[in-house]
């Protein structure tokens, strides 16, 4: 197709100079728009270290209380075998 003015649809006008700028324009919004996808991607990053962080630090926490429970009753377990022990002995 042509235009008014004769020229083929589509063919550029634009001095060198003038599509060159346009062109590094158009580089430069893309490399901006690159930034930022790489800036979300690092907060999401970052985000999910610390969240691995504290579940790690929340795993410990449950560990060490399972710990003193478990040790909590073996005491019990200790003083109850004594307590069988001494009855054993009372008995013959």
């Amino acid at each position: 197709m042509y235009n008014s003015n004769n020229q083929q649809f589509g063919q550029n006008t634009d001095s060198p100079e003038v599509f060159a700028a346009k062109l590094a324009l158009f580089g430069t919004a893309l490399a901006t728009l690159g930034d930022a996808i790489s800036t979300i991607a690092a907060g999401i990053a970052l985000q999910e270290l610390e969240k691995a962080k504290q579940d790690k630090a929340n795993q410990q926490d449950s560990e060490d209380q399972r710990s003193e429970e478990m040790e909590k009753m073996q005491k019990q377990i200790d003083q109850l075998s004594k307590q069988i022990k001494k009855m054993e002995k009372n008995s013959k």
